[in-house]
């Protein structure tokens, strides 16, 4: 198994909304990830294994030194075998280079471990309201 990880990559929206409907429930949906992404996205990491997306993550930003972790995804059949935290990896170096100085992400409990010991994220004091 060779996979390959391209930052800020062409981005095939059928294959994405495949990939993202099938790691966060539902039916694939019909989103412009492409024209989203230009818009709203420093950057982002497709994880291609023999041309086929399984993996991802966006990468949105506030225009100046944060940037938020998105949208991390890996195709059922390439969980656990250290894509996920490839694809942080690259997102994580390229957001530096970009001048970016913090990089957040918010996450559910049971993905604690993966975000603080596979990726190397630090737990911090956050707020949310959910609208």
């Amino acid at each position: 198994m060779v996979i390959t990880y391209d930052w800020r990559g062409p981005v095939d929206n059928a294959a994405l909304n495949a990939l993202h409907a099938e790691g966060f429930g539902g039916p694939p949906g019909t989103l412009d990830w492409a024209g989203r992404l230009r818009r709203h996205s420093l950057g982002w990491v497709c994880a291609h294994e023999e041309g086929a997306l399984v993996g991802f993550v966006n990468v949105a930003w506030d225009g100046g030194t944060h940037a938020f972790l998105l949208d991390t995804v890996v195709s059922r059949p390439c969980q656990g075998l250290g894509i996920g935290a490839e694809l942080v990896a690259v997102a994580v170096r390229e957001t530096r280079d970009a001048g970016c100085r913090w990089l957040h992400v918010d996450f559910e409990e049971e993905l604690r471990p993966y975000y603080l010991d596979a990726c190397g994220f630090r737990p911090t004091a956050a707020g949310l309201i959910a609208l």
